[in-house]
């Protein structure tokens, strides 16, 4: 599933592509025909991302919601539109450029007062100026789940998700099963500006990298990681093999349903001393 980075970039590129102009909407698949009609040759007014969750905001106080899941996908090129090819969702088409949707888990539109309600089950999106981390805090303090969990749960932080969570905590140096009630706030100051700048570089560079500069392939004359993902990680999907900081092999088990990744060194548990990886 796309991290929250993912969202924030798509929604800057479609804003830029037909934000303030007529769009024409279609739904190839017939799954979206009610909505896109109602957005058809209307105005794409803004755009937004929050969380993982898309918004495009129509005339006539209409607005798209579009939530990726696991298997959503967006595609957008020049014109002239090509031929339909698998199960297109929703096709736009503005003055100079078409966009696809396939496979979303959501693609509605949305009163007013939904959009309210969506945003407000939703958490702090490190990536939005208007977030709120000291609410989040709150909901953190006060639980005894690990943080792990915490840091995934969409209606505390928005936009954090699985390799972002596992890295936030290795680069703190926290077990991941450190209880929420557990955190002080400076320490979770530190991490919410930490998550915050990584997911900013992930907008900027379209891929999550959370190595500091002393463990880049280069500085380390490794090889680069290689994965579908991309981006070089500590610990995100490297189960088995050395640390990057201290050789202990990176261990892997399940928590909150998802693969959690650590360092038993460098994430040591809460009654022992707590140790991380310098910056670079």
């Amino acid at each position: 599933m796309p991290e929250g980075h993912t969202i924030h970039r798509l929604a800057m590129r479609h804003r830029e592509l037909f934000a303030g102009r007529p769009v024409a909407a279609s739904s190839p698949q017939g799954r979206f025909t009610a909505g896109a009609a109602l957005i058809d040759g209307r105005v794409l007014r803004d755009t937004e991302a929050y969380g993982k969750h898309l918004l495009h905001h129509y005339e006539d106080d209409r607005t798209l919601h579009v939530h990726l899941g696991l298997y959503g996908k967006f595609t957008d090129g020049e014109l002239p539109v090509p031929e339909p090819v698998g199960q297109i969702r929703m096709r736009l088409t503005g003055s100079g450029h078409w966009l696809e949707l396939r496979g979303p888990t959501a693609c509605e539109l949305l009163e007013p007062a939904a959009v309210d309600l969506l945003r407000a089950r939703l958490g702090a999106d490190p990536l939005r100026d208007d977030a709120d981390p000291a609410a989040a805090y709150q909901r953190i303090r006060a639980s005894t789940k690990p943080l792990f969990a915490l840091l995934l749960d969409q209606s505390i932080v928005a936009g954090c998700g699985l390799i972002y969570a596992n890295e936030v905590l290795f680069r703190a140096g926290l077990s991941p099963e450190t209880p929420g009630s557990a955190i002080e706030p400076a320490r979770w100051t530190a991490v919410w500006d930490d998550l915050r700048a990584l997911m900013k570089e992930g907008v900027a560079r379209g891929r999550i990298d959370t190595v500091h500069t002393e463990h880049t392939p280069e500085a380390m004359r490794r090889a680069p990681r290689v994965d579908r993902h991309g981006g070089e990680v500590y610990v995100y999907r490297r189960p088995g093999q050395p640390c990057l900081v201290c050789g202990t092999e990176v261990a892997r088990g399940p928590m909150a349903g998802r693969n959690l990744y650590w360092c038993p060194t460098c994430q040591p548990a809460v009654d022992r001393p707590v140790r991380r990886p310098r910056k670079g």
